[in-house]
């Protein structure tokens, strides 16, 4: 698996910082695939670029891991199922000793009761004083009554058989379409496990860009906690050489404290953002770093525009989802569970053949046995059932109308969140020109707020007025810088466009899932059938009511 991951192309559509935005994973060398694995330099703690952060997290992310182990699962359900068709043999043995005491006594047909003895009881306790080496050797009734001897019949205490049979199923109509069911299960793991993978890098590369714009939003906070002590310390100079009055430094001192608290949520909410990126990751808590942080990442904010057109996205994220092709997968298994409920009422036909090896009942010699073969071949067929089956495939056939029903609704879901990421990123990338040409009429102003003051033709609060404006500024343009990233990679996981997969990781891979079969574009139903026209279906429903 691990093979796997290090084979894995991630293509981001933006630029990953310091990486091209095709670098793929299948060239790497030996050094940069142990630094993917986790701690990187930089005073004991792990640092991580976003494409080492991704690779991290397709190793050792729990739920990743989890979706994958499903995979097995359901392989091991296939083996189980397959068995049923396939032949089965059978070893069986026994082997029973009974005291020679006790021979004589099953003779005569020894019978034990709660009331009392039986006859044939009383008969063996007449032998009780007979020493045990000769209690097997006992005169049958009819011996007893023939006037001439008769040669005495001795019991062996020592009997044994072992047979070897095989059981072969011929027919039924049930086995092969569950047999083909688990494929289509292990089909819908492995697109659950893609599903997991997409929704995987998306999260690691938002909750990057949280770190990113958290630590640029305590430099920004923490820059005007600056320029606000160095106003704070101008006016107290002023009013110690009598130019401004008290006022000014209250005024200036308040408002530094103001933003005191401002920088500590900034700095609070990195550390959350990197303890949220370390679990992603899978990263444990080590008590000997303290309360440093558990990680540090390396990168800046990228900001590559892209252009999309809503209806090609719609229809590459129909076609490419694993959300759907998963979809497609458990109504495709749904079928198959309704023809084996209605295959019950097909014959059930197996046969059953092998030898056997049966002891002499009066010699233990493994020489002197009874050996031979045999041979069975049963059937049945349901006659009368009482609605048994019938219920069962009602049932069945209720379970596939709402697997069809839920893949259209999961069609309209993708779309919807196709329709909202492509909102949220017309939406940031408006705020994100808009905010850069804020950002420098805000830097501006304060420079000439600075300079009336020096001048004498200003007040003091002008300046703290434009600072404050300054910083609302930068703050919402980074978050606007995020918002489009996020909204970035949310994109590429609704269209199926997180990431390329290699020919390398076949293993997990089934080869059903590369075929036709699992084609999810707007052209086919739930089944993968072709779409009805509105044309064709006012055709169909007309012949239906003419025919009627």
């Amino acid at each position: 698996m691990r093979r796997f991951f290090l084979c894995l192309a991630i293509v981001a559509t933006f630029g990953i910082p310091g990486r091209p935005s095709s670098a793929g994973t299948a060239g790497r060398s030996a050094s940069e695939t142990r630094s993917a694995s986790g701690a990187r330099s930089a005073g004991k703690i792990p640092t991580f670029t976003l494409d080492q952060a991704i690779l991290t997290a397709l190793q050792q992310n729990p739920t990743l891991l989890n979706a994958e182990q499903e995979i097995k699962r359901t392989r091991g359900v296939i083996i189980q199922v397959r068995a049923q068709a396939l032949p089965q043999i059978n070893a069986n043995a026994n082997f029973q000793w009974t005291d020679p005491n006790l021979v004589g006594a099953r003779v005569f047909g020894n019978t034990s009761t709660t009331t009392g003895t039986t006859p044939s009881a009383a008969a063996a306790s007449l032998m009780e004083g007979v020493p045990s080496s000769q209690v097997g050797d006992v005169r049958t009734p009819l011996a007893a009554a023939t006037p001439s001897p008769v040669r005495n019949v001795e019991q062996s205490d020592i009997s044994y058989a072992i047979s070897v049979t095989g059981t072969q199923l011929i027919f039924n109509g049930t086995t092969f379409n569950q047999i083909r069911g688990t494929f289509f299960q292990r089909d819908s793991a492995y697109f659950a496990f893609r599903n997991v993978l997409d929704s995987l890098i998306a999260t690691v590369k938002t909750q990057f860009y949280q770190i990113i714009v958290n630590r640029e939003l305590v430099a920004v906070n923490e820059e005007n906690a600056r320029l606000l002590k160095a106003q704070w310390n101008d006016q107290q100079n002023r009013f110690e050489a009598g130019t401004v009055p008290r006022f000014n430094v209250l005024q200036a001192e308040v408002q530094y404290y103001n933003q005191l608290p401002q920088v500590i949520t900034a700095q609070n909410n990195l550390r959350i953002a990197k303890l949220q990126l370390a679990k992603t990751l899978g990263i444990y808590f080590q008590p000997r770093q303290g309360e440093n942080p558990p990680l540090e990442v390396i990168g800046q904010m990228p900001y590559n525009p892209r252009t999309i057109k809503l209806a090609d996205a719609i229809e590459m994220g129909k076609q490419r989802r694993p959300f759907l092709k998963e979809a497609r997968a458990n109504v495709l298994n749904q079928l198959q569970q309704v023809r084996a409920a209605a295959g019950q009422y097909l014959p059930n036909i197996s046969t059953t053949g092998g030898g056997e090896w049966v002891s002499s009942p009066i010699n233990s010699s493994w020489h002197d046995i009874s050996k031979g073969w045999t041979a069975l071949v049963q059937g049945s067929l349901p006659i009368w059932d009482s609605g048994a089956i019938a219920g069962q495939v009602i049932q069945q056939r209720a379970l596939l109308s709402e697997a069809k029903i839920t893949y259209d609704d999961d069609v309209r879901q993708v779309e919807l969140e196709i329709q909202q990421a492509y909102s949220n990123l017309q939406q940031n990338e408006e705020l994100v020109t808009s905010q850069e040409k804020n950002v420098e009429l805000a830097e501006e102003a304060l420079r000439l707020a600075k300079a009336r003051l020096d001048a004498g033709a200003g007040v003091q609060l002008d300046v703290l007025n434009a600072t404050v404006q300054l910083l609302t500024a930068q703050s919402t343009r980074l978050q606007a810088l995020f918002g489009y990233n996020s909204s970035l990679a949310e994109f590429d996981r609704a269209t199926g466009a997180q990431s390329t997969y290699t020919e390398m990781f076949a293993n997990l891979r089934p080869r059903a899932t590369t075929t036709k079969t699992y084609y999810t574009g707007s052209d086919v139903d739930a089944m993968g059938h072709p779409k009805e026209t509105g044309e064709e279906r006012v055709t169909t429903t007309t012949r239906r009511t003419s025919s009627k």
